[in-house]
């Protein structure tokens, strides 16, 4: 399928690697063009590399640092000629015990994971609704429909970037305009972060990694972690021309592992 966004510039944050790479792997491969974010250098430019190698013809321009940091969403925003298709990701909290957390964990959680992905949108949006066209997808987690003990932080900034969504989704002046905003929520992908999180349950259990791996996998109805790539492909289609008619939407790529019917 065409998904007819060719020539379209997007921008991805936190695309070095894991899940925003396959969305910007996916979006090269349609004849996207990328302005992509990520925290190091080094990554980041060998992030870049493998795009402008899988798709000669597009413009892939990078720019490092974190992109909670007003400064480098200014740099972002700059270095994309006309912000067609936007793509909100960061880096997950620690994991932990919220007995632990101190206010300023709290508002470095939120920061990065609600107000920074908001602050993006307010800058593109209304542009997106005067030029008919606009994919916003912001990649949360399927922690926001069942959430996971040690993710609280992540629990609870990513739900308050949800509810601000669903508000937001639902103006006539933006889904009357082509502009759609959609969640994806990953379950377990074979990414570091995921990893990270097996790792301290491990620790918190006092089992091995791969106990807990192989417990975490046999509990997916698919009987496997996701691939990133599968995630891409959906993240594409969502950003497509085809796509127009959802938006509000929390989308949920788990293998089947929640268990409700809503």
């Amino acid at each position: 399928m065409d998904l007819a966004i060719s020539g379209r510039w997007a921008i991805v944050c936190a695309s070095s690697k894991g899940l925003g790479l396959a969305c910007a792997r996916a979006l090269a491969k349609e004849g996207v063009n990328l302005v992509i974010n990520a925290r190091g250098s080094e990554a980041l430019q060998v992030a870049a590399e493998q795009l402008r190698s899988l798709a000669p013809s597009i413009d892939v321009c990078t720019v490092t640092g974190d992109i909670s940091d007003p400064r480098v969403r200014k740099q972002v925003l700059a270095a994309c000629p006309q912000v067609d298709i936007l793509i909100n990701n960061a880096g997950g909290p620690p994991p932990g015990d919220f007995r632990d957390w101190q206010r300023e964990d709290w508002l470095k959680a939120l920061d990065a994971n609600m107000l920074t992905p908001i602050e993006l949108i307010k800058a593109c949006v209304d542009g997106m609704a005067e030029r008919g066209f606009g994919r916003i997808v912001n990649i949360t987690s399927g922690a926001v429909k069942a959430p996971i003990d040690v993710l609280g932080l992540s629990n609870g900034a990513r739900s308050g970037l949800t509810g601000f969504i669903a508000g937001l989704a639902r103006q006539s002046r933006l889904a009357g305009h082509n502009v759609t905003l959609n969640n994806l929520l990953p379950g377990p992908f074979e990414t570091e972060r995921l990893y990270k999180t097996l790792s301290a349950a491990a620790e918190a259990k006092g089992a091995s990694v791969e106990s807990i791996s192989e417990q975490r996998r046999k509990n997916v109805p698919a009987q496997r972690f996701g691939q990133p790539d599968e995630f891409g492909a959906y993240c594409a289609f969502i950003c497509s021309a085809h796509a127009g008619f959802l938006t509000g939407q929390n989308l949920l790529l788990d293998g089947g592992s929640y268990p409700g019917t809503f």
